[in-house]
């Protein structure tokens, strides 16, 4: 944490702010490994500060490292300006994408004779490039839902609905030591897969459909998010065309992604082979996204990202064909970004399966 309090405390000299107030819960997470549900972080011209209630002193004294934990005895907008104004802040940046405009009317109230600066993405940005121990936390969240694809190919039958898959997806991940569902998963099956986004319903899933899985887990603050396309019993030559088509973009992109490259050169590495394949229009979002404490964060790896693709960072690659009233396909890892290409933290095959029933 030390060092991310370096990075902050760089932030801050470099700004028109000499104080910094985060109310992110991700942020907060991010910056001082709290787990519970409460508290604010503020860095001040000369100390670094950890605010929440007596439910949570205990907790965060256990797991904060370089912060002084304040407990809360009156308003938090009070305690917090009682702290500035005692350590000399003349401007606080304030995150403005987390901050509704009720909150801002109680800071711009409260904090006396001192100026609001508005910012953007200030430890989003930092949060990118991941350090070691976090590689390891995404690399085992990842390590969990691949065994959970491996057991759910032998689960799945006809007959059973999305959500029943879903749950047993969620169940399994949670025995192996994840922590929450990442998002909401998608499991769509037949027509169904044609929707990117899914969300398993109570459709039944029947013989030779197209089943797309898109799920992850939490580990210890990290997350995983892949997906895979399989037939249940036997593809027919379109499945295949298909399949083997977003495959092929999928796997130009592990084999061209590097450091130094932006998000539209990286999505373009997909998008010219399903564009010349005559699918364009069926890839209709883009090529993927960073994961860590959140499963959409920087960079983003998309036709109009011009985001560039840092040693370190962690991305989706995940293209996907998707024709209406037919169905889709979608295929993703999570790739390590390095100097000269990328890593696959994913160890689940990619040939299409077809599942015996």
């Amino acid at each position: 944490m030390k060092n991310r309090i370096k990075k902050i405390r760089e932030i801050i000299n470099d700004s028109e702010f000499d104080s910094l107030l985060i109310d992110s819960d991700v942020n907060r997470f991010y910056l001082t490994n709290f787990t519970g549900s409460a508290g604010r972080v503020l860095f001040t011209p000369e100390n670094e500060y950890f605010i929440s209630d007596f439910r949570y002193t205990e907790q965060a004294v256990n797991q904060t490292d370089g912060y002084k934990i304040v407990e809360l005895n009156k308003d938090v907008v009070e305690s917090i300006n009682d702290i500035l104004q005692r350590d000399g802040t003349e401007k606080i940046g304030f995150e403005s994408k987390t901050v509704n405009y009720y909150q801002y009317g109680k800071y711009d109230e409260k904090f006396k004779d001192i100026e609001l600066i508005s910012t953007e993405d200030l430890v989003k940005d930092l949060r990118m490039i991941k350090e070691e121990n976090e590689i390891e936390m995404i690399k085992k969240a990842i390590e969990i839902s691949d065994k959970a694809y491996e057991h759910i190919l032998d689960f799945i039958e006809p007959g059973m609905t999305e959500k029943e898959v879903a749950l047993e997806l969620e169940i399994f991940q949670k025995k192996l030591g994840g922590s929450k569902n990442a998002f909401d998963f998608i499991v769509a099956s037949g027509k169904r897969s044609s929707m990117p986004h899914g969300v398993a319903s109570d459709k039944v899933i029947k013989e030779n459909e197209l089943i797309t899985l898109d799920f992850g887990t939490f580990y210890k603050g990290y997350c995983s998010d892949m997906t895979r396309t399989f037939v249940l019993g036997e593809a027919n030559q379109k499945q295949k065309e298909i399949y083997n088509k977003v495959l092929e973009a999928q796997l130009a992109v592990i084999d061209k992604i590097k450091a130094g490259m932006s998000g539209v050169e990286a999505d373009k590495i997909a998008r010219d082979i399903i564009e010349d394949a005559g699918y364009g229009d069926n890839f209709g979002h883009g090529l993927g996204h960073g994961i860590g404490v959140e499963v959409h964060e920087g960079p983003t790896v998309s036709y109009k990202s011009e985001d560039v693709l840092k040693e370190n960072s962690i991305v989706t690659d995940e293209p996907g064909i998707y024709i209406k009233d037919w169905g889709g396909v979608r295929i993703e890892d999570d790739l390590l970004i390095t100097k000269d290409g990328c890593e696959v933290l994913n160890s689940s095959p990619k040939e299409l399966i077809e599942v015996s029933i």
